[in-house]
């Protein structure tokens, strides 16, 4: 049923129908002479609702009255559309004088154009801007229904109300919200646990490939691998270390390997005490004395020339996790939080003893210079001494320098930068994973870099301004960033079949040794050493040492 759009001030006028159609142009004169008188001009009781009446301002009207034949006047409306032969009814167009045509439809981000009436009209309509006709020819038979649906607001809220269509909102949306995520604690940590598996690469390039930048090309296979079962698969453990001599010392259980880079041979150290098993090794800086700390507590010191042991030292009520050398002073951390100075050269070896953590030390580190030692616990605190302030006593707790809390998981990766003294960088574990960055002299925080992972070690570039770094669940891999910039260089994904429980570096600074849960033990090929000129190949020719023995690691 068709709208009824409300007159102004108007009588409700019978429907158009042919017979009516057929009296009203029977009652037309024909005459050219005579033209008919509307109504209009002879009284003032004119029927101002019927549309068919002419009036003095009519366009059309006007022109028909005005001269010429009638029928021709009515064949040229013909052609118009206004009366079309066949079906009269059906091609003409009543447009009443409170027609309000719809405004254009605009972009709501864009500005609002607005338009004059007349300009609306003047294309469609055909009259002059103060006609009041409103015999409009249908531009297209087939679109009144799309002209009747787009006409008329108030006809589109009505068919909205009834349809139940919310004009303003969209009825198709792409991006609609996920579900509500559940309160249950054991599923939100196991989100938490699996967050870094979707923050590993495209999986467009290999599992065990590498991804670098134009520059850099790092091979992505170890160029050796040595086998080593029986190695303990713990995070907190330090198992490995590379002597100044180019000999490499692995804890396998309760027995400790020396591995020699420039023959390839593998001797055994020495065994642990029955029921106990190596929990950490350090060498010295030039490579004399290996420090092997116990599951039990004790502190071993042995001789590399004679591959003898010089004396054990007894204290710690717990495993030794962590050694580093400072000269003659050898210290070690253990489960209970607490951090030893042996000195090795005196019978009372215990000098110092220091009380900074609540959990295991697994993460101690002297500065090259050795005034200052870092130490990383299982408490998710960074500690830095000052060696030079301390007092010597039984029972004696040293204050750190400053103490830092920004890890949220154990901290057992610390490096000091070879090129800038003053530069620290700490690695946490699985529930944290960053690299920060701090300034020894004032504690501050100079930078940081999300990974992965859990970082499970961190070493400086010797030659470049670098740092690499070995991680492990899920990604198990080898991570090179520049510094300061933190632009990621290269990347080795799973480079072991388990995770990466700790890496140390040779003594010329191009290759990286790692190990890992898998039994594997592998060298790789990092940075390239400086090219050097022929005077210092001169000076260097008669010397020693173990850079040209990494030449046999292929």
């Amino acid at each position: 049923m068709a709208t009824k759009t409300p007159s102004r001030n108007r009588h409700a006028r019978p429907p158009l129908t042919p017979s009516a159609l057929s009296l009203g142009l029977s009652s037309l004169s024909l005459s050219p002479t005579k033209p008919t008188t509307s109504r209009a001009n002879r009284g003032g009781d004119a029927d101002s609702s019927n549309p068919f009446l002419d009036r003095k301002n009519s366009p059309i009207k006007s022109r028909s009255n005005s001269g010429g034949s009638t029928l021709d006047h009515l064949a040229k409306e013909a052609k118009r559309g206004v009366v079309r032969p066949g079906s009269f009814e059906s091609k003409l167009d009543v447009v009443k004088l409170d027609y309000i045509p719809p405004a254009k439809q605009e972009n709501r981000l864009s500005p609002k154009k607005t338009k004059s009436r007349s300009n609306t009209y003047g294309s469609k309509f055909n009259t002059s801007s103060n006609s009041d006709d409103r015999m409009i020819p249908a531009s297209n038979p087939g679109s009144s229904l799309s002209s009747v649906q787009s006409s008329s607001p108030a006809h589109t809220a009505r068919l909205a109300e009834n349809l139940g269509i919310n004009v303003n909102q969209r009825i198709l949306r792409f991006h609609q919200q996920g579900p509500t995520p559940t309160s249950d604690p054991s599923l939100a940590l196991q989100r938490q646990l699996a967050r870094p598996l979707y923050q590993r690469p495209s999986a467009s390039q290999s599992s065990n490939g590498s991804s670098t930048n134009k520059t850099r090309l790092i091979p992505t296979t170890a160029q050796r691998v040595l086998d080593a079962p029986g190695i303990i698969d713990d995070f907190y453990l330090n198992l490995m270390s590379w002597s100044g001599t180019n000999n490499l010392a692995v804890a396998l259980c309760e027995s400790t390997y020396i591995w020699s880079a420039e023959s390839g041979s593998v001797d055994l150290l020495g065994n642990a005490p029955e029921g106990s098993y190596v929990s950490s090794l350090d060498f010295t800086d030039d490579g004399s004395f290996l420090g092997i700390g116990l599951g039990t507590g004790v502190v071993e010191v042995w001789d590399m020339e004679t591959s003898t042991k010089l004396r054990s030292m007894n204290g710690h009520q717990a495993q030794v996790a962590s050694l580093s050398w400072n000269s003659h002073i050898l210290s070690s951390g253990c489960a209970d939080g607490s951090i030893w100075y042996h000195d090795v050269r005196v019978a009372q070896h215990k000098v110092l003893q220091l009380m900074g953590h609540e959990g295991e030390v697994c993460g101690l580190k002297w500065r090259p210079d050795g005034e200052l030692l870092a130490s990383g616990a299982n408490d998710n605190v960074l500690n830095v001494w000052d060696a030079r302030v301390g007092s010597v006593g039984e029972g004696f707790r040293g204050a750190p320098k400053f103490t830092k809390h920004n890890h949220t998981a154990a901290i057992k990766a610390l490096a000091w930068c070879p090129w800038q003294t003053n530069l620290l960088a700490t690695g946490g574990g699985t529930g944290d994973a960053n690299v920060h960055f701090w300034a020894s002299t004032t504690g501050a925080r100079v930078n940081t870099i999300q990974t992965p992972s859990q970082v499970s070690s961190i070493h400086f570039a010797q030659h470049t301004r670098e740092f690499l770094t070995t991680h492990g669940a899920p990604t198990n891999s080898i991570m090179v960033h520049s510094y300061p910039n933190m632009t990621k260089v290269a990347e080795i994904r799973d480079a072991h079949d388990a995770r990466v429980l700790g890496s140390c570096i040779s003594p010329c600074g191009d290759v990286v040794c790692t190990y890992a849960g898998d039994e594997n033990i592998k060298f790789w090929k990092i940075w390239e050493l400086p090219k050097k000129t022929k005077s210092s190949k001169d000076r260097s020719g008669t010397s020693g040492g173990g850079g040209s023995g990494m030449l046999m690691i292929r």
